[in-house]
């Protein structure tokens, strides 16, 4: 929702619906109607709830999470990036280039630090990392100065927001 200066505001929710979300986020393939039984619903007015939901734009899409290390994708790697010049057009440029590599599970453009971003990029090892870097990242326009660091292990790994801070 848009306040009337155009920004952007809190959806009210109630209990249900957060109940619905809180439900949503630890299993995202719950029929309708084990969903409707979880939240004290009946199915048609829970699936209401839902499409209602996905309209306001609260429910982005449904996904599967997978093992990456099962599948053999043992490395992630954060990487800091600084740009040559905060021009809207060089980060334009550079979010779209890094928008179409697989490897890049997250881009965020970040403050407080000696880098424009920060990417958390996932691949097999130590090569393949090395190969994205020197083929892709480096040769980016724009791209100054990279600099890893890379995940020894995984303390919390979630992808739940935390609803709890939701009045109503």
């Amino acid at each position: 929702m848009k306040d009337i200066r155009g920004q952007t505001t809190p959806h009210l929710l109630d209990r249900t619906d957060r109940r619905i979300l809180e439900a949503l986020q630890d299993d995202a393939a719950l029929s309708n109607q084990t969903l409707a039984e979880r939240v004290g619903l009946s199915p048609s007015p829970c699936l209401r709830r839902v499409r209602a939901l996905e309209e306001a734009g609260i429910i982005l899409g449904r996904v599967a999470l997978l093992d990456g290390r099962r599948l053999g994708l043992e490395l992630t790697a954060l990487i800091h990036i600084g740009m040559d010049r905060h021009t809207p057009e060089r980060f334009a440029s550079f979010e779209e280039a890094v928008a179409g590599y697989p490897e890049v599970q997250r881009c965020f453009l970040i403050t407080g630090q000696a880098a424009d971003y920060l990417l958390q990029v996932v691949v097999p090892d130590m090569d393949a990392y090395q190969d994205f870097l020197l083929r892709r990242v480096t040769r980016l326009e724009g791209v100054s100065s990279v600099h890893s660091s890379f995940v020894l292990r995984r303390v919390v790994d979630r992808t739940a927001l935390p609803l709890n801070y939701l009045s109503g």
